[in-house]
């Protein structure tokens, strides 16, 4: 990878990371770790992979642009794992199954709504 794609993903990483503190602005929360913001953030960029995933994006600058940079930087998995390690030690094991089974339904619901909104709006 050139000097091109590691500009490509920081551009991208630049709006993920804008995007995500926004997120976490409108949800006047002053916790970045709160499982709300995680939740949010995640389910979104699971819309947005969705949606990437429907376009068939084969174009190397925009998948290091919005794959590599804006969702890696927007999505949260090291703090999603965080949070489920918290609950972990705070012994509250049924809000930890319930949160990560949130988590992981409501991303891969999002996933598929953009990508079949996708592959409608296409056609």
């Amino acid at each position: 990878m050139g000097l091109d794609g590691v500009i490509y993903i920081l551009a991208g990483s630049t709006f993920g990371l804008i995007l995500k503190m926004f997120i976490n602005y409108i949800s006047g929360r002053q916790k970045v770790f709160s499982s709300n913001n995680i939740l949010i953030v995640n389910v979104l960029a699971s819309l947005f992979l969705g949606i990437f995933v429907g376009l068939n994006i084969t174009n190397k600058n925009l998948i290091l642009f919005f794959f590599v940079g804006f969702l890696g930087c927007l999505s949260t998995f090291s703090s999603f794992i965080y949070q489920l390690f918290n609950l972990i030690q705070k012994r509250k094991y049924l809000q930890l199954l319930l949160y990560y089974f949130e988590v992981l339904l409501l991303s891969f619901l999002f996933f598929c709504l953009g990508y079949f909104i996708t592959l409608i709006c296409i056609k």
